[in-house]
């Protein structure tokens, strides 16, 4: 779902990070309010005005979504379910789970603190701009504090449409969980919802796109698209989760992985390593113990004409958490981890020794053999 983001500060202990994708969101936030929103609803104001009154606006909206997100987070962690971070995007925000709830309740109550927190936040917001009114506040003041009231409560009633993965959609799920229980027939019904809502959304904005209204089609139309690639993800990252359940490094690593002694130059190492096997990463191993890995990163440091005087062992990079792994380590986490550190082939040790090594595409393999005699539905 993201691509790359950026890590702002630290929030009671979640990361709060925007993907390259919010920076447009907020421009287009803060023109569209400048340009359009506020110049419509208070008049003959200053130019200048309408511009600063679009710059708070789309802060407001950013506080509000960090708001919204952190309020599932703090429910999350009340039920022991770990949170990498908060993540904003193109289309608002989203609380990055590591693994499912561990109960519809939990599910319920998860999903429904952000919408209440919404709420909560337009009551306050609408009392602001009431006291302020009061007291003669300027204008642009009180039509920011006004639109931020608004916005929020625009916020909760768009995410509790029950379409998965919106909140309303993860109430919908808890509600079929429990009457079920079953979390997979849950989630693909509401995912199956979620994507006929996002087809909905999309003939709406090509409806409004071909009746004149350009700028609001588009972004119906995105939106749609992006809520049932959403629905589908989702789906999917259960249905993987179930499949790789119980699963550990230990069931699925290659036990004799091509292993690399630190005495062979670095030609023999291109020659008969990697132009062989056609693996970008090999694990240094001396005497059984594992000493370093080495790799074609490595290889592109050193000139051609040093090849024959360079060995494996003066290039290796000492081994790390970011590309090693404990044999009794989930699948789930291990997949989690490839992604964070981009390496698709992670060494299995324990107490330095070499156990074997774990390959992405061995794993998406047996995901897909489990799948297919499981006969899980897509």
């Amino acid at each position: 779902m993201f691509g790359r983001s950026i890590r702002l500060f630290t929030l009671f202990g979640f990361d709060v990070k925007i993907d390259i994708s919010w920076l447009l969101l907020a421009f287009l936030i803060t023109w569209s309010l400048a340009k359009g929103l506020f110049p419509h609803y208070f008049k003959d104001l200053p130019q200048a005005a309408y511009w600063w009154m679009g710059v708070f606006g789309a802060f407001g909206l950013f506080f509000s979504i960090v708001f919204h997100e952190l309020s599932h987070s703090l429910v999350a962690r009340r039920f022991g379910l770990p949170i990498k971070g908060i993540t904003l995007f193109v289309f608002g925000g989203v609380a990055q789970m590591e693994q499912e709830p561990p109960s519809a309740r939990a599910e319920f109550l998860m999903a429904i603190a952000g919408p209440a927190s919404s709420v909560v936040l337009a009551l306050v917001f609408f009392g602001l701009q009431t006291a302020g009114r009061a007291v003669a506040w300027p204008i642009p003041v009180t039509g920011v504090i006004g639109y931020l009231a608004f916005i929020n409560l625009i916020l909760a009633g768009f995410n509790m449409i029950p379409a998965f993965p919106l909140d309303g959609g993860r109430v919908l799920r808890s509600i079929l969980w429990k009457w079920k229980g079953n979390i997979g027939w849950a989630t693909r019904l509401s995912s199956r919802i979620g994507t006929a809502f996002g087809f909905l959304l999309i003939a709406m904005g090509m409806v409004q796109f071909f009746s004149g209204n350009l700028i609001g089609g588009i972004w119906w139309f995105m939106i749609g698209m992006f809520l049932q690639n959403a629905a589908r993800m989702s789906y999917q990252q259960l249905i993987t989760r179930q499949a790789l359940e119980g699963e550990t490094v230990m069931n699925l690593m290659i036990k004799d992985p091509v292993t690399v002694p630190p005495d062979i130059s670095v030609k023999e190492l291109v020659e008969e390593y990697v132009y062989k096997h056609h693996y970008k990463m090999f694990p240094v191993v001396l005497g059984g113990k594992l000493v370093g890995c080495v790799g074609t990163h490595q290889i592109r440091e050193v000139p051609k004409n040093n090849w024959t005087q360079k060995t494996a062992g003066d290039i290796a990079h000492t081994c790390s958490k970011e590309n090693t792994i404990d044999p009794e380590t989930d699948i789930v986490r291990v997949l989690s981890q490839m992604k964070r550190t981009g390496n698709s082939r992670l060494m299995v040790v324990r107490n330095n020794d070499l156990l074997g090594l774990i390959a992405l595409k061995d794993i998406l393999n047996f995901i897909s053999i489990k799948l297919d005699l499981d006969h899980y539905e897509d």
